[in-house]
């Protein structure tokens, strides 16, 4: 042994001094450390803007912190909202995500329901939920048997996407929901029928009931 002493719990976080390191060096002249080796300040100006755009490009993805679900649908109350049954037995209500179907009393209600029933009812969903709406509903993306049931209602002609909230979808979702929409308008399907189907988004704020 040396003799010198060392005293625990003084050593900072981070820190990891090498032979002849000197004690008196200011946190401004000490060595940087990388993986337990020291790095000089130009390589770690090099490596920092790297960490950077990793956390950048982890950022912008939307939504960031999905959280999966499994279970059997046992309810379908509109053409974008159901209800889950997990494995524990819980009831989980749900949104479609990147949605909006006919309210009730509109036009196609009733149809998109159905239609949403017939892709679901009984049957064992996936889903990647992200958040809780305003009506304690999850709002998730949904697929079963590896088909995402939210487009399907679109390209069926009973659903609008729900462009005011297309920022939480990536990219890809965005393009796929957009041109099925345009498809179902172009090709006269489902409540595309009418001439001017009302948006479930302004029927709402006419406050019927």
């Amino acid at each position: 042994m040396s003799g010198l002493s060392h005293t625990p719990g003084k050593r900072a976080y981070g820190e990891n001094r090498t032979a002849g390191s000197n004690p008196a060096l200011s946190a401004s002249q000490a060595p940087e450390v990388f993986h337990g080796h020291p790095v000089g300040q130009a390589a770690m100006v090099m490596l920092r803007p790297n960490n950077l755009l990793v956390v950048l490009l982890l950022a912008a993805w939307s939504p960031a912190s999905a959280a999966e679900l499994r279970g059997t649908v046992v309810g379908v109350s509109e053409g974008d909202t159901i209800t889950v049954l997990d494995a524990e037995k819980r009831q989980h209500k749900i949104r479609l995500a990147g949605i909006d179907a006919p309210e009730k009393h509109q036009g196609f209600a009733d149809r998109s329901r159905q239609n949403l029933s017939t892709l679901t009812l009984k049957k064992q969903a996936v889903l990647d939920c992200y958040r809780t709406d305003q009506y304690k509903r999850k709002v998730c993306r949904v697929r079963v048997g590896g088909r995402d049931v939210a487009l399907a209602q679109v390209e069926a002609g009973l659903a609008w996407h729900y462009k005011r909230f297309e920022s939480e979808q990536t990219p890809t979702e965005r393009g796929t929901y957009s041109n099925a929409e345009a498809s179902a308008r172009a090709s006269r399907i489902g409540l595309w029928q009418s001439d001017k189907p009302v948006p479930p988004w302004e029927f709402r704020q006419r406050g019927v009931k």
